[in-house]
Parts: C-alpha cells; sequence; structure tokens
C-alpha cells in the first residue's frame, strides 16, 4: 500500500479548543479528505499527526472516556 501526505494549507480551517489559556501552550486540529491532521501551536510549522476517522474517534472516545490522564 502506498502512503500519501497531504499537507493542508497553512493557516486554513485549524481549530483550538475552547479550553485553551490562550497562549500557545495547545495543539490545533484540521479536518480535510478524512483525515484529522494535529499540530503543535507553539512551532506550527513542525510535523503534524495525521490520523484517519476510525483513529480519530478511538482518540476522542478514550479522551471522554478518561484514559489519557497525565500521571503525576
Amino acid at each position: 500500500m502506498a502512503m500519501m501526505t497531504v499537507i493542508p494549507p497553512a493557516g486554513e480551517g485549524w481549530f483550538k479548543s475552547s479550553f485553551s489559556d490562550g497562549g500557545n501552550g495547545c495543539v490545533e486540529v484540521r479536518f480535510e479528505e478524512g483525515l484529522a491532521f494535529v499540530r503543535n501551536t507553539r512551532d506550527r510549522g513542525s510535523a503534524m499527526v495525521t490520523f484517519n476517522r476510525a483513529e480519530w474517534e478511538a482518540f476522542l472516545l478514550g479522551a471522554w472516556n478518561g484514559e489519557f490522564v497525565m500521571p503525576g
């Protein structure tokens, strides 16, 4: 299977959580072509993590269920 990288246009369609502190201490997400792109707000030009729909939905369900609480 061939891998395909889709790079969304910079600055268009990114969403940051309403729970963000208003600074750059958060991540942003953008949805395009059935994929969720996630990037660090402190370094928007660096690499992004890409998830397909099933992966994204599994992550959201895990977060909602409290499975990703940071220790300590």
